[in-house]
């Protein structure tokens, strides 16, 4: 008898402070995970259209897929996080959340190149303004590519 009633203590207990940490809200709602674009391993390239495996719509969306609002690469664990797409001239703000420095180049010419401090260094760039796939790396890392999709 004894040892069913502290199991109910301690079962009513737990639901209680369960319950507790549920009310108020007081938290930031969660973020949806960042996207990584895919890493391409070609040669540098001047700027292309968007495919039309780029540009399709996603099944049952019914509409165009447009230029994210939030242009942000995060760097972490030697690894770019891209979105999806950037508008035409947007800023991009680049954070990394390594322990060591890396840079944002573009491979063709000069449309970008942003060298980031580590740990918590944020840098910041204007996409090129015409439409395309622009692949960049980190010129520190070499295995460290990515592609900036520019779309209207």
């Amino acid at each position: 008898m004894k040892n069913s009633r502290i199991w109910t203590a301690l079962l009513l207990t737990t639901v209680l402070v369960g319950a507790g940490g549920c009310a108020g809200g007081g938290g930031a709602p969660a973020s949806a995970p960042a996207t990584t674009a895919g890493s391409t391993a070609s040669t540098p390239s001047t700027p292309v259209e968007p495919s039309a495996a780029s540009t399709s719509t996603e099944p049952g969306t019914g509409s165009a897929p447009t230029a994210s609002a939030a242009a942000e690469i995060t760097i972490a664990n030697l690894n770019f996080e891209v979105p999806t797409s950037v508008a035409p001239g947007a800023q991009v703000t680049v954070t990394n959340r390594d322990g060591v420095e890396h840079s944002v180049t573009a491979y063709q010419g000069s449309a970008f190149d942003v060298e980031v401090k580590e740990r918590g260094g944020t840098a910041t760039f204007t996409a090129p303004a015409e439409p395309g796939n622009y692949p960049f790396h980190c010129k520190y890392h070499s295995t460290m590519q990515g592609t900036l999709i520019v779309v209207k």
